[in-house]
């Protein structure tokens, strides 16, 4: 959505210095990105200001700056850069976004829950492109500063958003939703995640169901009937439900399930007196639900059930969410090493020891950050399941990982089968030494310990088959 500055200034309400016919090819926070022609917003964080970079943002041909109207500034502006003060220009930032977002006015889905949000959003966006032009949130751009640059990338010719609400404390949706004014809102689920921040699960339930109550236009809630604090969210919304569900009836259930192990799995959706089977090449049948999500949706906006089965078909997983990597010395290892939380981690233990083929199952199990006082028992609930999956081997890692430990000793995994390690890196040592020929492992833990490296580190031991 290229404005020009004089469009800008009067959206946020600022003062604008320099041309107003300037146009703006883009808008960026940060000057190690921007392009030339980029507004660029000098937001103020925790960690940094974005004042300190204006002369960064300059050298990189900025169009022109957004700036908080108390910092003064010797770069001035001139026939080709503009200088626009605001009271604040991450306030200023969220005001543009929603002044594109309301002129661009087409339908909008907003995507929340304690996991797997990510992968259904790029679910749902390549269902929908079958049919149309899709504005979607990229990477992890889901919170108060990224949604509003994802609301800015908006074309004139798209014809619907699909955006990722992340949050970690009560009133973040809400005020998402007050940004982004989506139409639609889709909840995946609601699990024991920032338990730090919340009292209970039931109030994180509380904080995902901001989303229905920003819901503005058509207001279609999209409800996982699987989750019971999910479809209890239909209690209190006045709009149009579509419910959706594996283990539950819904409007759209899945009636038969074949698991293909690592290469996914094959089921049938049923939906008004309608059977369709899909084939989704993602392993695990947390992915079935994210896909049923990512149906329903289409579905309800009339996307042909042939380019449903065709888009599904060709999913792929996102980077360290379920990736599987092999290795020619014959071992497989599941990155899944994006992030954890306790029903997530449970979720893959199963699947992996389900998994027919392989002489040895590993968990390589990060820390789960964020879970507050019942942190200890979440973690050895997690290590109970890792024994009653039979798996040959545990790795934690980090911190409270120790817990999931003492969760298989108690169920009696031997001492020989369990191993802490503190860090990342030092688990990839451990693993490029342990690691044979006929294993399977799934690697999990939160962002915070960064599992990814232990994966780089059999990525240098071993030759990757990767394409």
């Amino acid at each position: 959505m290229n404005l020009q500055l004089d469009e800008v200034s009067a959206a946020v309400e600022g003062a604008l210095s320099g041309s107003g016919a300037i146009l703006a090819r883009g808008y960026s926070i940060d000057s190690r990105t921007m392009k030339a022609g980029d507004l660029f917003f000098a937001v103020k964080g925790p960690r940094f200001d974005g004042h300190d970079f204006l002369r960064q943002a300059l050298e990189k041909k900025a169009c022109g700056i957004v700036i908080d109207a108390k910092f003064h500034t010797p770069i001035e502006s001139s026939s080709d850069f503009g200088v626009i003060r605001v009271s604040s220009p991450v306030e200023a930032l969220r005001t543009l976004a929603q002044t594109v977002r309301r002129r661009w006015g087409k339908p909008i889905v907003g995507v929340t829950g304690s996991a797997g949000k990510t992968t259904t959003k790029e679910m749902i966006a390549a269902v929908l492109a079958r049919k149309f032009k899709v504005l979607r949130t990229i990477g992890n751009f889901n919170n108060e500063i990224g949604l509003p640059l994802t609301l800015l990338r908006l074309e004139h010719d798209q014809d619907m958003g699909v955006l990722e609400m992340g949050m970690s404390a009560k009133g973040e949706i809400r005020n998402l939703a007050a940004i982004a004014e989506p139409n639609e809102g889709l909840i995946t689920n609601v699990n024991p995640v920032h338990l730090e921040f919340f009292k209970s699960v039931d109030e994180i339930a509380e904080a995902k169901a901001e989303l229905l109550g920003g819901l503005v236009g058509s207001r279609i809630a999209y409800l996982n009937n699987d989750d019971p604090r999910v479809s209890a969210m239909a209690r209190n919304f006045d709009g149009k439900i579509v419910t959706y569900g594996v283990k539950s009836e819904a409007v759209f259930k899945v009636q038969k399930y074949q698991d293909l192990g690592i290469n996914g799995s094959s089921f049938t959706v049923k939906h008004e007196g309608k059977e369709v089977k899909f084939v989704l090449p993602l392993p695990g049948s947390h992915n079935i639900t994210n896909a049923l999500a990512a149906i329903c949706v289409g579905a309800c906006h009339e996307v042909p059930w042939e380019a449903l089965q065709a888009a599904v078909a060709e999913f792929k997983p996102e980077k360290m969410r379920g990736q599987i990597l092999r290795f020619r010395e014959g071992f497989v290892a599941v990155d899944d090493s994006y992030n954890s939380n306790p029903k997530a981690l449970t979720e893959m233990i199963r699947f992996v020891g389900n998994v027919p083929g392989y002489e040895r199952k590993i968990v390589v199990a990060g820390e789960m950050l964020e879970l507050g006082p019942e942190s200890a028992a979440l973690h050895q609930a997690c290590g109970k399941e890792a024994a009653r999956a039979g798996a040959g081997l545990i790795v934690a890692v980090q911190g409270m990982a120790k817990e999931i430990l003492e969760g298989a000793r108690s169920e009696g995994i031997p001492e020989d089968r369990l191993k802490f390690v503190p860090d990342a890196i030092q688990a990839g040592e451990f693993l490029a030494r342990t690691v044979k020929s006929g294993d399977i492992e799934l690697v999990k833990g939160s962002r915070g310990v960064k599992l990814e490296q232990a994966l780089d580190a059999l990525r240098a031991a071993f030759t990757s088959l990767e394409t």
